[in-house]
């Protein structure tokens, strides 16, 4: 039971941060305000496409090792993966974004993906 719902949370993570990636593709503007930093008119197009791509990769490659590699190999991708939403905290507050989005949805991001490499690593 407790592999079926670490793997149901791995692959919905996976998709989650492929969302995002396509959301910055497609949406770069409102998707960087609801990272916390807007974006310039037509001057951060070049950054919004790397963040973009960024996202895209890592919710394919998450997915890819999950399905080819295994759980454990999620894990550990989880875990290491945590590291983003950790930095992205850091960039929100030094960039002058809100308290409440570095920590409400970055740095909740980070213990969230934390929590699914632990599940991994038990199942």
């Amino acid at each position: 039971m407790l592999a079926s719902i670490a793997y149901g949370f791995a692959v919905l993570l996976d998709l989650f941060v492929l969302f995002i990636g396509l959301r910055f593709l497609l949406a770069p503007q409102a998707a960087a305000a609801g990272y916390g930093v807007p974006a310039k008119k037509d001057g951060d197009v070049a950054y919004l496409t790397i963040k973009g791509l960024r996202d895209s990769v890592y919710g394919i490659v998450g997915l890819a090792l999950l399905f080819f590699v295994g759980v454990r190999a999620e894990a550990w991708f989880m875990l290491v993966v945590a590291l983003l939403p950790l930095f992205d905290t850091v960039i929100v507050l030094r960039n002058g974004g809100t308290k409440a989005v570095a920590f409400g949805i970055h740095f909740a991001t980070a213990v969230v993906v934390l929590i699914c490499a632990v599940l991994l690593f038990l199942a």
